[in-house]
C-alpha cells in the first residue's frame, strides 16, 4: 500500500507570519504607491518623504532621462519582443554597451534585462565544476544564486575579512583550481565598502580573478562616479552594474576583457533566454550615464545629505552604520518586533523607510534601512531628523529630550 504523497502546497498553509503582521498593522512590504515625485510619494492620500529608494542621484524624474525614454518608445515601440541572441538587439543596446565599457575602463560590456539576471548569467557562465568561487558571506542574493547555478565549488569567507579570504585562496591554489573572487563594492544593507585594495592584492598574489558588483556604488562614489573600485584605487577584472539605482532605469551589465564578454554573449543563459532591455530602459540608462559623467555635483550632494542625516540620527541617540562615502544610512534596532514598530511609527510620521530582517541580515540584526537622493532639499532633511526624533520617543527607543532641537543640531 502506497503512502499518500505530500502536497507540495502544504508549506504555504503553514506560512502565517506575514498575515500576522498585516493583522497587527505593521506589515512593511508590497506597499503600492499612488504617485511619486522622487523625493516624495503619495500612499493612501498621505504624502511621505521617500528615504527608502535607490534613486540616489534623483534621475528618475530628470527631464533629460524622461525625454530620452519617450523618444525611444516613439522610435522602437515598447518592447523588443525577443532575446538579444535572436531578434532583440537594437543599435541602442550596442551604443549603451560601448559607452559603459569606456566609462568603467574595460574593453567590452554586455547588458542584461535586470541586475539580478546579470549576476546569474555572468557568474554561472564564467565559472564551472573545476573552479572555485570565493564569495563574501554578505554578498547580494543575486551573487549567491549566480554562484549556486555555476556548479563551481563555492567557498564563503567572513564579511570583509581579508585574512579569511587568503586562507581560502591558499587552499584553492594548492588544488590547482581556477579562482574567482566576487564581492559587492558597496554593501546594500549596512552601507559599508569592501576592502578592495587588499582584495586586489590577494587576487594578484594567488592568480585569482576579481569581480566587483558596483550596483549601489556606481554613479555615487569615486572621482568620476565609477564606484567602489575607483574609490579604492583599483581595477577589477570584471565590473558589474545595474540601471535600477543611479541610472534611473531597469537592467544591468557586466564589463571586462573583450574575449570574456564575447564568451558570455554565447553562454550566459539569463541573457540568451530572456527578452532584452526595453528601448525606453536602454535610452534612459544612456541619458543617465551622460548626466553621471557631466554632473559630479549630484554625487557630492547625495553624500552630503546622507552624512547630515547619519550625524543627526547619531546625535539623537540612534545607532547607525555606513560610511561618509555611502548614501545608505542603516538604523540598527536588533529586535524584529521593535524594528517593525519603529517602521510603522516612522510611516505614520510621514517617512517611507525600508524594514530589513532576515534573510537580508542575520537573525537579531534587524534594521531600518534609509537611503538618500541628491534632490532631497535641506527642508526635507530637517524633517527627516525631526520625525525620527518623534518616532523614537513614541516607540521608546529615545528619551523625551530627543525632540530638543539642540540635541540634533548636527543634522541640520
Amino acid at each position: 500500500m502506497h503512502r499518500p504523497a505530500l502536497d507540495i502546497f502544504e508549506k504555504c498553509e503553514g506560512f502565517s507570519r506575514a498575515r500576522e503582521l498585516q493583522a497587527q498593522g505593521v506589515y512593511p512590504y508590497f506597499i503600492p504607491l499612488h504617485g511619486s515625485e522622487g523625493t516624495e510619494v503619495e500612499i493612501g492620500g498621505q504624502r511621505l518623504i521617500m528615504i527608502g529608494s535607490n534613486n540616489y542621484l534623483g534621475l528618475t524624474h530628470h527631464p533629460k532621462v524622461r525625454e530620452a525614454a519617450i523618444a525611444a518608445v516613439r522610435q522602437y515601440g515598447t518592447s523588443c519582443s525577443g532575446s538579444r541572441f535572436l531578434n532583440g538587439t537594437l543599435e541602442l543596446h550596442e551604443e549603451l554597451e560601448r559607452r559603459l565599457a569606456t566609462f568603467v575602463g574595460q574593453e567590452a560590456a554586455l547588458c542584461f534585462s535586470t541586475g539580478f539576471q546579470t549576476n546569474l548569467g555572468a557568474i554561472s557562465a564564467i565559472s564551472g565544476k573545476d573552479d572555485v568561487i570565493l564569495c563574501d558571506r554578505e554578498n547580494h542574493a543575486s551573487i549567491i544564486d549566480g554562484c549556486r547555478l555555476s556548479f563551481a565549488d563555492v567557498r564563503k569567507f567572513r564579511h570583509n575579512d581579508v585574512a579569511d579570504l587568503e586562507g581560502h585562496l591558499q587552499r584553492a591554489q594548492a588544488q590547482n583550481k581556477g579562482m574567482l573572487i566576487v564581492v559587492d563594492g558597496l554593501f546594500s544593507m549596512m552601507g559599508d565598502i569592501a576592502p578592495l585594495r587588499e582584495i586586489r592584492a590577494l587576487a594578484d598574489q594567488y592568480g585569482a580573478r576579481l569581480m566587483v558588483d558596483e550596483a549601489h556604488s556606481m554613479g555615487v562614489i569615486g572621482a568620476r562616479g565609477r564606484g567602489a573600485a575607483e574609490h579604492c584605487g583599483i581595477q577589477p577584472d570584471m565590473v558589474m552594474g545595474t540601471f535600477s539605482k543611479s541610472f534611473a532605469s531597469l537592467g544591468g551589465f557586466i564589463a571586462g576583457p573583450a574575449n570574456v564578454i564575447h564568451y558570455m554573449r554565447h553562454h550566459a543563459r539569463s541573457l540568451i533566454f530572456s527578452a532584452s532591455i526595453t528601448p525606453a530602459s536602454a535610452a534612459a540608462a544612456l541619458a543617465a550615464l551622460e548626466l553621471i559623467e557631466t554632473r559630479p555635483d549630484m554625487r557630492k550632494r547625495v553624500l552630503e545629505v546622507a552624512h547630515r542625516v547619519r550625524t543627526g540620527l547619531a546625535d539623537l541617540g540612534y545607532k547607525t552604520a555606513g560610511t561618509p562615502s555611502s548614501p545608505i544610512v542603516p538604523v540598527l534596532v536588533g529586535d524584529q518586533d521593535r524594528m517593525l514598530r519603529l517602521w510603522r511609527t516612522l510611516f505614520d510620521c510621514g517617512l517611507f523607510t525600508n524594514a530589513v530582517t532576515q534573510p537580508a541580515v542575520p537573525f537579531g540584526h534587524d534594521l531600518i534601512r534609509t537611503s538618500y537622493i541628491a534632490s532631497h532639499t535641506d527642508a526635507q532633511i530637517e524633517q527627516v531628523v525631526e520625525r525620527f526624533a518623534e518616532a523614537g520617543r513614541r516607540v521608546g527607543i529615545l528619551g523625551a529630550s530627543a525632540g530638543d532641537p539642540t540635541s540634533h543640531s548636527a543634522g541640520r
